[in-house]
């Protein structure tokens, strides 16, 4: 049976000398691998480019049930990137979150409001011109909404610290070392709660991003499990620095 659905690449894997197995974030089927024959042959209907990083997709798919290997009929990027694929800052953010995504989303089931929101933020960060570097900080920690650990923002005068492991600011210094100290819980909670169209508004020093940058891998190591270590991350940082 032929369904239409929305999707956003994650992982493309070398299948045979012509063809791969794609996985993709769907709207209605959760996480799917989809074969794909023939496409690096030249005239191949579905094109290499069409399958990088992040792309968003309009697909006619066959779906089996329990079948861990689906086919796709049709398949169309919409919308069409305008600058992410030319733009080699913005190629390095989406590939960083790319690696992110993939270590964190493991479910088989759909989940439309996770979907929608990596879907809209990704085709809005195409829209921007100006590229801010508050971006992926800000991206992953509303991520954190749909996957079940989001931070509490919430604090008394007296709490300084925040404490990573349980989510939560507290007036006690935590005897382990994955916590914040005030002005950085402050940056860390701000990325978190403002909308992508005023995160311009947050200023932090170059040094303060990557600290922050750190300090969200280790908030998501410590709430998902098997996400291990992100690589892609340290290239970004020598380019936006």
């Amino acid at each position: 049976m032929l369904h239409k659905v929305r999707g956003i690449v994650l992982k493309t894997t070398d299948y045979s000398e012509s063809s791969v197995v794609v996985q993709v974030l769907t709207d209605k089927f959760g996480m799917q691998s989809y074969l794909i024959n023939g496409v690096k042959k030249p005239k191949a209907k579905i094109k290499m480019n069409m399958l990088q990083s992040l792309h968003l997709l309009d697909m006619v798919v066959y779906h089996k049930v329990n079948t861990n290997i689906q086919r796709i009929s049709e398949v169309r990027q919409t919308p069409v990137f305008k600058s992410i694929p030319y733009d080699v800052i913005k190629t390095s953010i989406v590939i960083f979150l790319n690696e992110v995504l993939y270590k964190s989303i493991r479910q088989q089931s759909a989940d439309e409001s996770l979907f929608d929101y990596i879907f809209n933020s990704i085709a809005w960060f195409d829209e921007v011109e100006e590229i801010n570097p508050n971006f992926h900080l800000s991206f992953l920690l509303k991520l954190t909404r749909f996957l079940g650990f989001s931070p509490n923002g919430k604090r008394r005068n007296d709490q300084i610290y925040f404490d990573l492991q349980e989510g939560e600011f507290t007036s006690r210094l935590p005897i382990h070392s994955n916590y914040l100290q005030l002005d950085d819980a402050n940056g860390f909670i701000s990325l978190f709660n403002s909308p992508l169209e005023k995160i311009s508004e947050i200023k932090l020093s170059n040094t303060q991003r990557r600290f922050l940058l750190d300090k969200i891998l280790v908030f998501y190591t410590l709430h998902t499990a098997s996400f291990g270590v992100v690589q892609s991350h340290k290239i970004l940082e020598t380019l936006l620095s």
